[in-house]
């Protein structure tokens, strides 16, 4: 049975990401987007990584797809998508949420080290604290332009992300793996301990930044447009200050809006917007947790986890306003799905 859904889950969760992908992209060659690109190529790599996953089950593991594996499925997706979170909510502040992923994800390469040094394989320190200083020096970056420069912070973003997905990309395909090329636990599912342990700690500022940004911008996406409930209201405070309390009162306030939110829900007066982030704040939830449990040695749930991800997101993307204020989800001049309500071809799917 793990054979069967070994190959049955990913493959479908490739053909749901490819297919979503070329409908984003469709959006960023209306509309020229920065964050449509970004979220097009992560759903991309998420559909790359999947359909290796698919590949290696059907016809059989070797190096090459492995490769690709780690590259795409373990090390970029999560960046992409929340990088195009941070280049849509670059002037909210959002830069702020991204720098302090990129330094908790940076902080992450110890805990890994010390998992691998129980491992008996542990990385170079130059790997670990290289990792480290350079995550830590990118959220640093971050919060200055975030601070000083805010309509720069989605160039900042991209710049950095283009840095590191070269330096990913290059490790991924040069280190060294073990034989017999890939690693594979008892439910089939792929596993990152053939690879350089010098690797193996890069994946921390890429996955944990990636999936805070996503899942964080989507829920704050949800506060922007439900009702609210304001226990804590602005206030004027110096500049780190005012971050750390402007984090608090939409924490605080959102908690508080949940029971006005859930009657207009019921009454049907929410906004659309609300559940179609919603459900993308969960798409990209299940599988940063499946994921990071597969990394523990935990992967009984991820080709699940992973399917029902995208299709969260996927479902998210399909209930936002502009997909139902349009008429239609085309690929160029082959409409996919036209409603009979106020359906034309698809927006970004905005948060």
């Amino acid at each position: 049975m793990s054979a069967v859904l070994a190959l049955v889950l990913p493959g479908a969760a490739a053909f749901v990401c490819l297919l979503f992908a070329a409908l984003v992209f469709e959006q960023f060659r209306l509309r020229r987007r920065a964050f449509q690109v970004l979220w097009a190529l992560g759903l991309l790599w998420y559909g790359i990584g999947a359909g290796t996953e698919f590949v290696g089950a059907a016809f059989g593991w070797s190096e090459p797809i492995y490769r690709l594996w780690y590259l795409f499925g373990a090390i970029l997706t999560a960046a992409y998508l929340g990088a195009g979170t941070v280049t849509l909510l670059a002037r909210t502040g959002f830069g702020y949420i991204a720098a302090l992923g990129l330094i908790v994800g940076g902080l992450f390469a110890l805990l890994s080290q010390q998992r691998l040094v129980r491992e008996g394989t542990p990385a170079d320190s130059a790997a670990v604290y290289g990792t480290l200083m350079l995550a830590v020096a990118a959220g640093e970056v971050l919060i200055y332009v975030t601070l000083r420069h805010r309509h720069l912070v989605g160039h900042v973003t991209i710049g950095i992300l283009a840095a590191a997905t070269f330096v990913a990309a290059w490790m991924a395909l040069t280190a060294p793996v073990a034989p017999p090329g890939y690693a594979l636990d008892p439910y089939h599912v792929p596993v990152g301990s053939a690879f350089d342990p010098n690797v193996r700690v890069l994946t921390g500022p890429f996955n944990i930044a990636g999936a805070l940004c996503l899942v964080g911008g989507a829920i704050y996406s949800a506060y922007v447009y439900m009702p609210k409930r304001k226990i804590l209201r602005a206030r004027r405070l110096p500049p780190i200050a005012a971050q750390v309390y402007g984090f608090a009162t939409v924490l605080v306030n959102l908690v508080a809006s949940i029971p006005s939110a859930w009657g207009a829900a019921r009454a049907g007066a929410v906004h659309s917007r609300v559940p179609a982030t919603l459900l993308i704040a969960v798409g990209g939830f299940i599988p940063s947790i499946t994921s990071g449990l597969n990394r523990f040695g935990l992967t009984w749930g991820f080709f699940l986890g992973e399917l029902l991800g995208v299709l969260f997101i996927f479902a998210g993307f399909l209930v936002s306003e502009e997909v139902f204020r349009d008429r239609r989800v085309s690929l160029g001049s082959l409409v996919l799905w036209r409603g009979s309500g106020s359906l034309g071809a698809p927006s970004a799917p905005r948060h």
